[in-house]
């Protein structure tokens, strides 16, 4: 399949698609013309990249990891490209909790409570 054609069965982008292959993430065979040639091993890799975007890894963490079907294929390099993840996570969530506790201060302070209108 071409390019279009993996972007329709992912609803991934063009864009994104080639993105990907920057990235390492996706390496389509080649047609002696130099076309891309994708593969449905090509479909289930673009959803599986997306899913660990969704999930909030970056890409420079998805290209250490590949698709595994159990907990056994794992590998100790790839437990620890998650852990980090699962870390620089828990922090970003510990800095907008202590915005969101910050503002909450100040709507006290100018008498808005949480729920009330400014």
């Amino acid at each position: 399949m071409r390019i279009g054609e993996l972007a329709e069965a992912t609803g991934a982008t063009v864009r994104a698609i080639r993105y990907y292959e920057e990235q390492g993430l996706l390496r389509p065979e080649r047609t002696a013309s130099g076309q891309r040639v994708y593969t449905r091993d090509d479909v289930d890799q673009v959803l599986w990249i997306r899913a660990m975007l969704e999930n909030g890894l970056p890409s420079r963490a998805i290209v250490k990891l590949r698709r595994c079907n159990s907990a056994d294929e794992v590998t100790p390099e790839q437990r620890a490209v998650i852990y980090e993840e699962h870390a620089r996570i828990e922090a970003e969530y510990r800095a907008i909790a202590a915005t969101k506790d910050r503002f909450a201060t100040m709507l006290a302070f100018i008498g808005d409570g949480p729920g009330r209108p400014g």
